[in-house]
């Protein structure tokens, strides 16, 4: 079933049909098996994507969206989660560009919030960031010509007026957005000061390391000149005393004159 999924995308059957039969590929009673098959399908998908991707750059808006779609729902289905995200990003960005003259393809504020959640579900906080920039925008669009969205109207309505309009669930929508854009880029700057301290820690370790070798070098020689001065210096010792015992035997021997 691989080889018939490879047939087909590079016969560019970007369907439904091609994607079920990705995943009979995928279906396996031997883990082994499974295992390989859904690591050599994902390194297709990873190397051809790229030539279909760049074979669709003079295409419609339409087309792209649909070969975008098939690309995300096949790296889904293989388990690529980042490819997912990163080709889903590409198409709600198509989409917004082109809502200007076709305004079907509008994307709603929800599903720029749900894919900055995804997003940072998965580890990828910038991405959640920028995601949740994308729903705000399209939020603030969407009331553009409703002057209660504006946070500063509600500070000057009434408690009660401000309920009674509504005002209250379009200020929580905006501080709902806001929030996970905090949070998606606190993360992100936490796990950049992660990532610096331990590659800190290794380039210290590293450092630590050659000093210990340049010091355990440089004491060799030092300790071995130091042993071989020791050597001489107790020899030449006791050949003094030595000598010093031959003289005073040699005075006490009695005279032949």
């Amino acid at each position: 079933m691989s080889e018939i999924f490879h047939s087909l995308v590079l016969n560019k059957r970007f369907d439904d049909a091609t994607l079920r039969v990705l995943e009979s590929a995928l279906v396996s009673k031997d883990v082994k098996s499974s295992i390989e098959v859904r690591s050599g399908l994902r390194q297709f998908l990873g190397s051809e994507s790229l030539s279909v991707l760049r074979e669709i750059s003079e295409k419609s808006a339409e087309e792209k969206l649909l070969v975008l779609e098939f690309l995300v729902r096949s790296f889904a289905l293989v388990g690529d989660v980042e490819s997912c995200l990163a080709l889903r990003y590409e198409a709600l960005l198509l989409r917004d560009l082109k809502s200007a003259t076709n305004p079907w393809l509008q994307v709603p504020y929800t599903e720029w919030l749900n894919f900055a959640h995804q997003s940072k579900d998965s580890g990828f906080y910038s991405v959640a960031g920028r995601a949740c920039e994308n729903a705000l925008v399209c939020f603030k669009r969407k009331c553009a010509e409703d002057p209660k969205t504006d946070e500063v109207y509600v500070m000057k309505k009434s408690t009660e007026d401000a309920k009674a309009d509504g005002v209250f669930e379009n200020v929580q929508v905006i501080e709902q957005i806001k929030r996970l854009k905090d949070c998606a880029m606190a993360s992100a700057s936490s796990h950049s000061v992660q990532a610096q301290t331990a590659d800190y820690l290794k380039k210290r370790q590293k450092e630590k390391s050659m000093d210990c070798s340049s010091v355990c070098k440089d004491t060799k020689p030092v300790a071995s000149i130091l042993f071989r001065n020791g050597i001489k210096k107790r020899n030449l010792r006791k050949l003094n005393e030595s000598r010093s015992l031959s003289r005073m035997t040699d005075g006490s021997k009695p005279s032949l004159i």
